[in-house]
């Protein structure tokens, strides 16, 4: 019986090490991953997000907005 405590306990302290070792690498990656907001966008290329274009118009006009 004792080992077979000492085997689950083991267990649970491998785990809770990988746990918070996965925490912190997990938070490394997601500060390295971030890009200043000048760097994201290209001088050149169009903004992304809502454009009144005309599909847009056209469904506008079926809905009747």
């Amino acid at each position: 019986m004792r080992r077979e405590k000492r085997a689950s306990g083991q267990g649970r302290r491998e785990f809770l090490k990988l746990a918070g070792l996965g925490a912190v690498v997990g938070t490394v990656a997601a500060v390295a991953g971030e890009r200043p907001a000048e760097a994201a966008g290209s001088a050149g290329a169009p903004a992304s997000g809502y454009r009144l274009t005309e599909h847009v118009k056209k469904a506008y006009e079926l809905a009747r907005f």
